[in-house]
């Protein structure tokens, strides 16, 4: 186990343990044999340290997109997607891809108002951000999300499973 540099850019995953952790998930033995590897609790997010000492949490590991090899952070392909005038809200998921591996998958609701076509949110993300990050396919559609707000990705990447591969 190392350390990630401070230098605010290198991600790692955060781990820790102490008599406050959980010892467990509760009639999971297999959930807990991997989250609790070498005696530390692997929460599943992944992060940066800052050069002073700051950690800013980046996005989950489950929601990383390997993509030909590339990694990528669907936070900040969500961040570009929001930097977009039209954009209301967004969520990015893997979709398989026979190919790549998997590619970016955006679901998009605009704002009232707007009226956008996919491919022009794909070039204002290329224009943002390195071409490899940017969705491959944008849908419009509603978000799900439970009644506090939190948007259910494993619905999303179900139906963009559902779709299959682009190649």
């Amino acid at each position: 186990m190392e350390s990630v540099p401070l230098d605010g850019k290198t991600m790692g995953g955060i781990m820790f343990r102490g008599n406050t952790v959980m010892s467990g998930y509760l009639k999971d033995l297999k959930a807990t044999e991997e989250a609790f590897k070498g005696g530390w609790f692997r929460s599943g997010d992944l992060a940066v340290k800052h050069p002073d000492n700051y950690i800013e949490v980046k996005d989950r590991l489950k929601d990383v997109i390997i993509s030909g090899g590339e990694n990528i952070s669907t936070d900040e392909v969500e961040k570009v997607l929001f930097s977009h005038p039209a954009v209301l809200e967004a969520a990015v998921v893997a979709r398989p891809d026979n190919h790549w591996g998997q590619t970016p998958y955006a679901f998009v609701k605009l704002k009232d108002g707007f009226d956008v076509n996919p491919q022009e949110l794909i070039e204002f993300c290329r224009n943002h951000m390195p071409h490899y990050m940017a969705p491959w396919t944008v849908i419009f559609d509603d978000i799900p999300k439970t009644s506090t707000g939190k948007i259910q990705k494993f619905i999303l990447r179900e139906k963009a499973k559902v779709l299959g591969s682009l190649s």
